[in-house]
This record gives structure tokens, sequence and C-alpha cells, in this order.
């Protein structure tokens, strides 16, 4: 009899879950999370000049009683950058309960010069929030900033850590870099990244959305080393543009790797740089090329790959092919993949479920972030969920607003179900 008897603690625990979820999605007000984005998306805060924004957001947490912290951010080797994130927490019940971190980051790109308007406007119009950074990623930080502050009254077990880096949009990843150096993410147990989804994801897909992986990143850096002489004859030298144009043309069929789910890997020469003399055959060249990679393919495949290319061309110019300068060796955007049946896509399935009534779509990012240092490099099972967007680092860049609410209910609500 025992066996067939009914759990009544389950059927308990599922009905206060169900409540404790609709009380705080309703704790997020749709109104007061735009009117925090449209703050946000006035903040100009390229990536290495977040002070203000850094400034800003510690004192919204801080006016709310959630115990913001400036974490120190230092990279003094190659880009001289000093800077903080920001950090708040929630410690739930149980100590032995799991941990989840929230993250977003607070920096754009440059304002590109395009726009035919104000690029800080915060503009609302036909439900699309215009400016520089709105979809990547100030959509996604007012999400996690309106749930972890709708959190801090709930009765979780669990601990919840928020997180708003800097640098995301620069070369390292310097805010993330920083958590993972100092600490932070040892005592993680999962990671949610508010990066805007769709619009960066390997195939077409449309929010609510879940994306459970990302490609990884190198960059060649290539030196090509020929003979100056005489532009009038050319004959007496060996031409290193000529040659880096080779190389670049190459590297175009380079065969990448596949993967099931990260789809293929791809190649794109970025940058030729050489020459300049008036009437001289180029004697240097340098060659940048970046790679995304797919599980598999590591920084000793990506090497062995672009040295072998090199000798199939048989150039006259000296080559030499480097990996990108980065901070440490491990300072690398790997890829990652996490499992379907991870507890945290539980949780935040039941989270669009329980916000929107519908089963979430499932999808990879095509591109790298700091989502990468949490999959790859701690790893911890990462998801991505964020607010979809257009015209991502350009002119005429936009969000979603209605989309920018739902994320944030769908992350509160799956941080409940995950640690209430």
């Amino acid at each position: 009899m025992t066996d067939s008897a009914p759990n009544h603690d389950t059927a308990d625990h599922d009905v206060t879950d169900e409540e404790a979820i609709r009380t705080v999605t309703e704790r997020i007000d749709p109104e007061a999370t735009i009117d925090l984005l449209r703050d946000l998306v006035r903040i100009r805060s390229p990536y290495f000049e977040e002070d203000a924004i850094t400034e800003f957001v510690f004192d919204w947490l801080d006016s709310r009683n959630l115990d913001p912290e400036r974490h120190p951010v230092s990279e003094p080797d190659i880009t001289d950058f000093e800077g903080n994130n920001v950090l708040a927490r929630l410690d739930g019940t149980d100590p032995d309960a799991p941990t989840l971190l929230l993250n977003a980051h607070m920096d754009t790109v440059e304002l590109v010069e395009a726009w035919d308007e104000d690029p800080l406007s915060g503009r609302v119009e036909d439900g699309k929030l215009y400016g520089q950074g709105a979809c990547d990623m100030k959509g996604g930080l007012a999400g996690i900033m309106v749930a972890f502050d709708a959190l801090a009254d709930a009765d979780l077990q669990g601990n919840v850590l928020f997180s708003a880096v800097v640098d995301e949009e620069g070369p390292y990843g310097l805010g993330a870099n920083q958590l993972l150096r100092d600490g932070i993410t040892d005592d993680c147990d999962a990671a949610v990244v508010t990066e805007p989804g769709p619009v960066l994801a390997q195939e077409e897909i449309e929010n609510p959305a879940l994306l459970l992986g990302a490609r990884g990143r190198f960059l060649y850096d290539v030196s090509v080393t020929g003979r100056a002489a005489h532009g009038s004859q050319p004959e007496k030298g060996v031409n290193a543009v000529a040659d880096a144009g080779r190389l670049a043309a190459a590297f175009e069929d380079l065969t990448v790797g596949s993967h099931g789910k990260l789809g293929d890997g791809s190649v794109c020469p970025l940058q030729i740089d050489g020459g300049g003399e008036t009437l001289s055959v180029p004697e240097s060249c340098r060659l940048l090329v970046d790679r995304h990679v797919v599980v598999g393919e590591t920084e000793d495949v990506v090497r062995a790959d672009a040295e072998e290319l090199i000798d199939d061309l048989g150039l006259e110019s000296a080559v030499e092919v480097e990996l990108r300068e980065a901070p440490a060796p491990d300072v690398r955007y790997g890829p990652y993949v996490t499992d379907p049946d991870e507890p945290l896509v539980g949780a935040l399935t039941a989270g669009v479920e329980a916000v929107t009534g519908t089963d979430p779509a499932i999808g990879y990012f095509s591109s790298v972030g700091d989502f990468n240092y949490f999959g790859h490099r701690a790893g911890l099972p990462t998801v991505i969920v964020g607010p979809d967007g257009e015209n991502i680092h350009g002119a005429g860049e936009f969000v979603y607003t209605d989309e920018v609410v739902e994320v944030a209910r769908i992350v509160a609500a799956g941080c409940v179900s995950l640690l209430g």
C-alpha cells in the first residue's frame, strides 16, 4: 500500500512552486522594466568606458537594499584597463542547494556614425526600444536586474549570484575573466546569460528560446616576411602583401570541423596590413584571420591546420603563424554544449511554460561571449536566454520591449523552479 499511496509532499511542493512562480513574476512591472532599460541605454558605455553605467547599476541595486559590491577588474599588461564589475547575492535557506549565476554585460561597441537619430535616445516605437546596445545587451541587463530584485523576497533554498560585467565587447572579456580568476564562479553550479539569442543563433528560431551552447573562437595573427626591392623591378623582391593575399584566399577555403548541435566552424580573414612605401616591394605584412570553432577543434588542431595550409602554398615569403596575444594562455573562447537534461534547462523550460504557456525553442549561439568562459572554462551548465531585436552593433539597433519583460519573468520563474 505504501508504494501506491500518493506522494502528498511532492504535490504540495508543486502547488507551492506554481504559486511562488506566479508571485515572483507578478512583481516584475513592465513599465518600470522598460523605464530602467531606457535609463541604461541613455548611458554611453563603450567597452573600457563603463564607469558611468557601473555606478548606475550599483546605485540601482543599492537603492533596493540588495547589497551590491564593486568587483575590481584589472589587466595591466596589454590593455592597461582598470574597472569594476557589479556583484550582488541572494542567499538561500539550504547550504547544500545550488548557486545560480545570472550574468549580463554593461558595455557596448563604440557608437557607430550611421545613426540618423541620437544613438542613445532610448526611443520606443511600435514595441521596439532603439539605441546602441539596446539589444546587445542592455535589454538582457535590465531583465536580470528586475528579476534579481523580484527574487529578493522569494523563499529560495538555493543562492542567486548577480553579475554585471565590463568589457564583453572588448578583445578579452576582462570582466567575466576576472570572475574566473578570482574564484567567484567556483561556488556556482550553473549560469544564465541574457544575451540576445535568436538573432545570433546558428539556425532561425524565435523567442521564447533557450540556447544551449556556442561555438568558440581563435584569432590567427600571421606575419609574412618577403624581400624588399625597387617597385619597378618586382621580380628582384618577394612581395609580402601579395603572399598575404594568397594566404587570405587560402584561409577562406580551409576545411573546418562540424558538430551536430553547433553546426560548422568558419574562417574569415579580417585584416591585411603591410607595405606603404611609395615605390618598394613590400617587405612585411600582417594578416589577421578569425576562426570560429566547434567542439573538438582544439588549439593544437587550429595551429596544425594553419601550418599545413602554409606549407601547402609554398610561398616565397617566410610565414609565422601565432594566435592573438592574450592576458593568459587560458583566456580563450572555447566551444561548449549544455546537456538538455541539466536541471537548469528543465527549470528554465518550466519558467518559459509558466510565463508564455509554450515550450521554448532550442538553439545554439553562432559566435562567442562571456558564456564561453562559463560554459567552457568554468565548466558550468550555461544557458543563453535573452530578448530579441535587430541591427546589433549597427545603426538602428533595437530590442523588442515585450521580450525584455518576458525574459525577466522567465529568468525569475526559472530561478524559483531550480532553487525554490
